[in-house]
């Protein structure tokens, strides 16, 4: 038989014991300790004996979880320069002026969240008084990522600091009016003061990440030394839920990131409840955190527990600590001394004692209001701690009460957050707590008054003088006036003009090429950033790696295995490339922050980012939401596009609906060219409108997304004709008639009108080929290389009518006198070109693919969404036949010769 009690074989003895008498010593030793003093103490030998090997450098396993308390001892805190008590009256007038913006609001019916802020007020109150770094500080500032349900204590330190008035506090949540503040952190909004939209939970963290990797990437890059710029993010304990919370802890910590602290405001509360109603919150982030290789500062107990922790000669307490559920401390949140000296005291002897010292006042101000995150002290030695970290980030765990401050009403309710407004007695009693000079009679007609020391009161000039000796007001975005960027060489893009000749050439690569000639300009090539997740030979990059290099701040630590090849991997330093992974959400987080370093670091860049388009927009549309709130500018790039190009992928693979997505954001500007031409005009006249001189009334706050295919086709040289530019880039032009096309119809053909888009244009001439061949029918084929922009011009010329201008839509205009109906054809679902419809005179009518992807060749797949040449013909046989221009048996005809 085995016995149990013998050692087991483990990976320890693949290795040698060279001395197993000493080895034998420290198991005894343990044993001894865990016999006399109870396997507690022997639990906390050894979790102090790893924490002094981890300090001295000793590579063993990580410890994940430390006990419940705070991670900087008392003594060990440094002392809160400047005014503390100036800082409780500042920050009090912040709780006050936050819970009446949201309160006077809510008589409109339009919402606001009161507890968050009242529970992170010291989180932002120290950082803004002694950390965060205004934009005239060295570098470019800090970066600050606030949490959006904070927002009104934002705005109440921007109104005692002179940012903002009474008027505009008034209309909080309500811009209609053209004097309102934004719900949330919404750059698009209110661009003066915020950075970072961060009101889709998730997004924020995961920004910050690739921001403060970002910042890096310019000072190893040589654009700007970014050293001094700090990345704060403000998190909930509830939105590290969020996958994006946590998909990059492990990018920022590989790259050692020190430039990057998260600040998770942990008040046990998510929306509806607790966060972790039968575990701990705390705990569990800080083991992730820690696995990840993070920095973790826990903030947990105030100074009142002080005595407490000095009381607790056998460890029960800390012990005590770490069972509790974090339901179980919101309840004692709301319980009286009774109640906690039973539940919580009660449940050890050695705790029992303990609490005979305490008097009833003494555990209420313990358990209702001592927490790490409510005390300057506390969380500056937090932060001091952070920002001398070297060589990881830090995450803070700051626990906070939700409400506090706001009364027995609000603090650890379940549904605080849903509540929002307190009563005029709940006012005056917070008046009383904050010490706020505020009379009865300033509540007039039951409304309550916002409070203000006064612009030259000592608390405003304390305010604003920590400010200015920080760099400026925080938070702030500044627009740096700076020159256009010189249009690149023209060169570059007339080089697609005389088109491939007998070559095939997909538009996929005929981009990569544009993109590798304008890298090379003297002027802004160095500004170019190509992001891409993994994928670079898929579309053709693998040229551009040992050209530019693929940015690692490690540099090429190996050889790598394809050194002796003309396009090997190369990593550097100082690389140009973003090669993420397999990370569509990483890249887009790289895209935002390269996209909108020309307000962050006064440094304009030209990020393009490539990805399958199925995994664009569908995948990651909300973060180019969020680009578009934070103003970004850039080129996107959907490669193997279409439902029919990307031959045996099937379904997941298959993209027909991306220009849908991409068509509901006001910010992006929707192209699918057809031809390599079209993709040069449009990058130029991108980087003219984002990077250059926009013409008046252009809003240089865009991005561009193009599609692009992996098809390799002939590209035709561009057609001489008048306006050709203008078109491609409103979105649609004539390409070529049946006559220029050197087709002779018969005298009085029956004439249609093909509109294609992207690859789809070449089964239009094919089909323009076989109506005049087959069926007398003569046909013109017009490229509609954007559908969204023609519709949004004439959704801006619908407008005009209603102000009583007359203007008439481009795609009318371009489509004017065109004789027959018009068919159009795309390789994207019908709504795509559709949604230009009713703003075409002639008779319309579509083709689409339609419904889930599949997997064949192209020719297969386009007969099975009846896009293919042949079903064009047919197609537009049938309009005309309903039309009475050609015989109603043609139809029937056309689809049994095709075998439709």
């Amino acid at each position: 038989m085995t016995d149990p009690n013998a050692i087991q074989p483990s990976e320890l003895d693949q290795l040698p014991d060279r001395d197993p008498e000493e080895t034998a010593e420290w198991q005894a030793s343990l044993d001894a300790v865990t016999e006399a003093a109870g396997p507690h103490r022997a639990a906390y030998l050894m979790r102090r004996t790893l924490e002094r090997a981890e300090g001295a450098g000793i590579a063993l396993p990580k410890l994940l979880e430390t006990d419940y308390v705070n991670s900087i001892p008392t003594a060990a805190e440094p002392a809160v320069p400047g005014d503390e008590a100036m800082e409780q009256r500042i920050t009090a007038w912040n709780r006050w002026n936050a819970a009446a913006m949201v309160t006077r609001g809510s008589k409109y019916g339009v919402g606001g969240h009161i507890a968050t802020f009242a529970s992170a007020a010291w989180l932002y109150e120290t950082g803004f008084n002694h950390f965060f770094k205004g934009k005239e500080a060295d570098g470019s500032g800090d970066q600050l990522y606030i949490q959006g349900h904070a927002s009104p204590g934002i705005y109440a330190r921007a109104f005692l600091d002179g940012r903002l008035t009474e008027e505009q506090l008034d209309n909080f949540r309500r811009e209609a009016g053209g004097n309102g503040l934004p719900s949330y952190p919404h750059p698009r909004r209110l661009p003066w003061l915020w950075e970072f939209p961060t009101v889709s939970m998730g997004l924020g963290p995961l920004s910050a990440i690739y921001q403060a990797r970002f910042n890096r990437y310019l000072t190893n890059r040589g654009i700007k030394d970014t050293s001094a710029s700090h990345v704060w993010a403000f998190l909930g304990d509830g939105e590290m839920d969020e996958p994006e919370s946590t998909a990059a802890l492990a990018l920022a910590a590989r790259e050692e990131l020190d430039n990057l602290t998260f600040v998770i405001n942990c008040n046990l509360q998510r929306l509806d409840g607790p966060v972790r109603a039968n575990f701990k919150i705390v705990q569990e982030l800080e083991a992730q955190f820690r696995g990840a290789g993070w920095n973790v500062v826990k903030t947990l107990w105030g100074t009142a527990w002080d005595e407490l922790f000095q009381l607790d000669t056998t460890g029960a307490l800390v012990r005590r600590l770490r069972q509790v559920p974090d339901a179980q401390i919101q309840t004692y949140q709301t319980r009286d001394a009774a109640y906690i000296r039973q539940d919580f005291f009660g449940a050890d002897p050695a705790l029992a004692e303990l609490a005979k010292l305490l008097s009833d006042d003494k555990i209420l101000e313990c358990f209702h209001f001592s927490r790490g995150g409510h005390e300057s002290r506390k969380v500056y030695a937090a932060y001091k701690a952070a920002v001398e970290h070297k060589g990881a980030p830090t995450v803070i765990l700051a626990q906070t009460v939700k409400g506090h401050t706001l009364g027995e009403g609000f603090a650890s309710k379940n549904a605080n957050h849903q509540m929002k407004k307190l009563t005029v007695d709940e006012f005056k009693n917070m008046r009383d707590l904050l010490g706020l000079p505020i009379k009865d009679s300033d509540f007039v007609d039951g409304v309550v008054p916002y409070g203000h020391p006064g612009a030259d009161s000592p608390e405003v000039r304390y305010l604003q003088e920590r400010r200015a000796a920080l760099g400026g007001p925080a938070p702030a975005r500044r627009v740096h006036p700076a020159a256009p960027l010189p249009a690149p060489a023209e060169k570059a893009f007339a080089s697609f003009d005389k088109g491939s000749g007998s070559q095939n050439v997909a538009t996929t690569m005929a981009f990569v090429r544009l993109v590798k000639d304008l890298v090379r300009d003297k002027e802004t090539g160095k500004r170019w950033v190509p992001i891409v997740p993994d994928e670079a030979r898929t579309f053709g990059m693998e040229s551009l790696f040992p050209s530019l290099g693929i940015y690692s701040p490690k540099g090429q630590t190996y050889e790598p295995v394809d050194r002796d090849q003309l396009m090997y991997y190369k990593e550097a330093k100082n690389g140009q490339i973003l090669n993420e992974g397999i990370t569509e959400a990483g890249s887009m987080a790289d895209f935002i922050a390269a996209s909108t370093s020309y307000a962050t670091h006064g440094e304009t860049m030209i990020p393009f980012y490539i990805f399958y388009s199925m995994f664009g927009w569908q995948r990651t549309a909300d973060q180019m939401w969020q680009l578009g709130d934070q103003l970004g500018r850039g080129f996107l790039v959907g490669a193997t596009a279409g439902r029919t190009t990307l031959t045996g992928e099937g379904l997941q693979h298959a993209d027909g609906h991306s220009p849908v997505i991409a068509a509901t954001n006001p910010a992006a500007l929707t192209y699918d060219p057809a031809f390599a031409y079209e993709v040069a005009v449009i990058v130029k006249d991108g980087l003219r409108r984002m990077y250059g001189e926009a013409a008046p009334g252009e809003d240089q706050n865009v991005f561009y997304y193009l599609t692009v295919y992996n098809e390799p086709l002939p590209q035709p040289a561009k057609p001489s004709v008048d306006g050709i530019d203008e078109g491609i880039v409103k979105g649609l032009y004539r390409f070529n008639t049946a006559e220029s096309a050197g087709i002779t119809p018969p005298a009085n053909a029956p004439r249609i009108q093909l509109l294609g888009s992207g690859t789809a244009i070449h089964w239009a001439l094919k089909a323009q080929a076989l109506l005049a061949e087959e069926w007398g029918v003569a046909a013109d084929v017009w490229s509609a290389t954007s559908w969204s922009e023609l519709r949004r011009d004439a959704l801006e010329a619908d407008e005009a009518l209603l102000r009583g201008e007359e203007r008439m839509p481009f795609v009318r205009q371009a489509l004017q006198g065109a004789e027959g109906p018009v068919l159009a054809v795309s390789d994207y679902m019908r709504q795509v070109p559709d949604q230009i419809a009713q703003w075409v005179e002639q008779d319309w009518s579509s083709l689409g693919a339609d419904g889930f992807g599949l997997s064949d060749t192209r020719e297969a797949a386009r007969r099975h969404f009846g896009v293919d040449a042949e079903s064009i013909v047919v197609a537009a046989l049938a309009q005309l036949a309903g039309r009475g221009e050609v015989k109603a048996t043609a139809v029937k005809e056309a689809r049994a010769k095709y075998g439709l």
